[in-house]
């Protein structure tokens, strides 16, 4: 219920933004979601150790009830008529700090709810739950924002989150797996980085996912802007073609689901699958072969984010896993606020197909790291 709502408040912000605070203007959108990712980053020293050390069953109730008190707050401001873009900017940067927060302990509380042996299924079906709403949401989200305008849609992903602070609530807490905790020393958060530093393995699937991320992982900007600059589409079409791609990323989901354990070599297949997809994309000639393209990609991206995390999660050790999932968190979204801007400025300078050009080169450059990578020896 909770990401049907996310999605449905992502697609009707960046439609906001383009189209009714700006004039189609991709680097206000890549602007806003420079600060709504930038403080996966900025605040690295801290979401890490609040997963390693605190509840974080109960960090999870503070972070949605944010979440959801911030939504409601865009959404009657959007209602009242008042709403301007520097407000949807200071939006996005408060949603961010909740995130940042939330994001590593609900990646590792999965953790606490299977063994280890379980856990690959657990991290590719809590995606295939993600991208099963990001079916709905956006599609949803169009009709709404057309019927009755933006404003109710962050509402109602309001609403939504009381279906995750109940779920939480209703949890058997006696049949968690709470993990080993962190013992709380001076300098733990650097330690998160050495243990990194001495992994290769572990660089090499963070420095993949950071090319990925940081230039491919932009629909947002890349969706928008085809639909609305290159086929001249509607809100409705707008979220058509995201709820499309979420066709692939369930199905990429569920396919890494059904692996017992990653290997590097999906990781850079699936980057390769991604970058191609991309450039097929930026030379589709109409929005229907468009959004079928939209699906190869939605296949690829997720395949290779359910990878690089179970790959991750499953080669840390538990005590570590917070700081080590923070990190790779931030550079899944903490690159966007050095991507995003680009990729705006050049589908505005340079037109949308261009932009999508760059994620597909980010793609085949993290594939190449992927192949060097395998020579890399593997711990036990």
């Amino acid at each position: 219920m909770s990401n049907i709502g996310t999605w449905m408040q992502r697609t009707a912000q960046d439609w906001l933004v383009l189209t009714q605070l700006t004039h189609q203007n991709a680097t206000s959108v890549g602007i806003v979601m420079a600060l709504q990712f930038g403080p996966h980053m900025l605040l690295l020293p801290v979401t890490g150790f609040a997963a390693d050390h605190l509840n974080r069953r109960k960090l999870l109730l503070a972070t949605q009830a944010a979440m959801g008190v911030l939504a409601l707050g865009l959404g009657l401001l959007t209602l009242s008529g008042h709403v301007q873009l520097w407000h949807v900017y200071i939006f996005a940067f408060l949603l961010g700090c909740a995130t940042a927060f939330d994001s590593p302990a609900r990646q590792t509380f999965v953790g606490d709810l299977v063994p280890d042996e379980d856990l690959s299924n657990a991290v590719g079906l809590n995606s295939t739950s993600f991208n099963a709403a990001r079916m709905i949401g956006p599609a949803v989200a169009g009709v709404l924002i057309a019927v009755v305008g933006t404003g109710w849609v962050f509402v109602l992903n309001a609403a939504s989150f009381l279906a995750v602070i109940g779920s939480l609530n209703l949890m058997r807490v006696s049949e968690l797996r709470p993990r080993e905790r962190a013992v709380r020393t001076r300098g733990s958060f650097v330690e998160g980085f050495r243990y990194v530093w001495r992994r290769p393995d572990l660089k090499a699937a963070l420095f993949m996912l950071f090319l990925v991320g940081t230039f491919g992982l932009n629909f947002p900007i890349f969706i928008s802007t085809m639909s609305v600059g290159v086929f001249h589409a509607g809100s409705r079409e707008y979220g058509l073609l995201t709820s499309v791609m979420a066709i692939g990323t369930v199905a990429g989901a569920l396919l890494a689901a059904g692996r017992a354990r990653p290997r590097l070599e999906l990781l850079a297949g699936s980057a390769a699958l991604f970058g191609a997809g991309c450039l097929l994309a930026a030379v589709m000639p109409t929005y229907g072969w468009f959004g079928l393209a939209l699906v190869v990609i939605g296949v690829a991206s997720q395949t290779f984010t359910t990878t690089t995390n179970t790959t991750v999660q499953l080669s840390t050790e538990p005590q570590m896993r917070g700081r080590v999932m923070a990190i790779l968190l931030a550079i899944a979204l903490g690159g966007t606020p050095i991507g995003a801007p680009i990729v705006g400025w050049v589908a505005d300078v340079m037109g949308p197909r261009w932009a999508l050009g760059i994620g597909g080169l980010a793609g085949l450059a993290a594939a190449a790291v992927g192949i060097y990578a395998r020579k890399i020896p593997r711990p036990a």
